[in-house]
């Protein structure tokens, strides 16, 4: 079923440490890049909005960080949000095409509707990117990279169901026999019952793979599920998974504070 939008959830604390270390990541990327997203989203979202005020988890995640003296590890994607303004906060692909350089490629999958939507009006007029309403796994599976690419993929998923679980722990190991040379960056939530402990520790035995975490204390009767977020980052080059680390150890130390 087809239910989550991330409106509701843009720039919470988990979207802070998914972009920036997507700006690192992208940042350091070879010019002739193919960026592939697997559960794109709006692409834009508007803080000020009332989806977002609905639950109001930006005001934790990066109005915090924007309306406080930031770390150095998070200055280069903060200055790209605050150019953007609380209006126009950019998601992954608007981040992605933000920073990526106007010889590379972008494929874009979305299958909610509304969300689709969005993501092709936001940025279908960018002539790098291709937006298709399919089913990301599968999807990007059948792309490859042009001789001379270097490919770059991002997975996001809702993790709504079990089902979300089972699904990427299925595909990733699939998506690196497919690209043995690709890099890989894949959004784990860390919840407070430590559900995701199984699918953490198979990603985390891939190949070339580390994680960066960062935790943040809950109150008692807190309604989130969530105790922190990570990127699991595959064959990204040393200095990246360096700059993941230091860029979760800010938030960890900001959120525990």
């Amino acid at each position: 079923m087809l239910s989550y939008q991330h409106g509701f959830h843009a720039g919470n604390r988990a979207d802070v440490l998914k972009h920036a270390v997507l700006e690192a990541l992208l940042a350091g990327a070879p010019r002739r890049s193919l960026y592939v997203e697997t559960h794109a989203g709006r692409g834009v979202y508007d803080l000020t909005g009332p989806d977002a005020q609905k639950l109001g988890e930006a005001k934790d995640g990066v109005l915090a960080l924007l309306d406080a003296k930031a770390p150095d590890a998070l200055k280069p994607w903060l200055a790209r949000v605050a150019t953007r303004g609380a209006g126009a906060y950019p998601g992954s692909p608007a981040l992605a095409l933000d920073i990526l350089p106007d010889d590379a490629r972008a494929v874009l999958f979305e299958m909610h509707p509304a969300e689709h939507a969005a993501l092709t009006s936001a940025l279908g007029k960018d002539v790098r990117v291709q937006i298709k309403q399919a089913d990301g796994y599968a999807g990007a599976l059948k792309l490859q990279p042009r001789t001379g690419e270097q490919l770059i993929c991002l997975v996001d998923p809702s993790y709504e169901t079990a089902r979300d679980t089972g699904a990427l722990a299925d595909w990733a190991p699939r998506a690196l026999r497919r690209w043995p040379r690709a890099q890989v960056a894949l959004w784990l939530p860390h919840y407070r019952d430590g559900r995701e402990r199984d699918l953490s520790d198979a990603l985390t035995a891939l190949p070339d793979a580390m994680i960066a975490s960062a935790y943040w204390p809950v109150a008692a009767g807190a309604r989130s599920s969530l105790s922190g977020t990570a990127m699991v980052l595959i064959g990204v080059p040393k200095p990246v998974q360096a700059k993941a680390v230091q860029i979760a150890s800010a938030l960890e130390r900001i959120w525990r504070t």
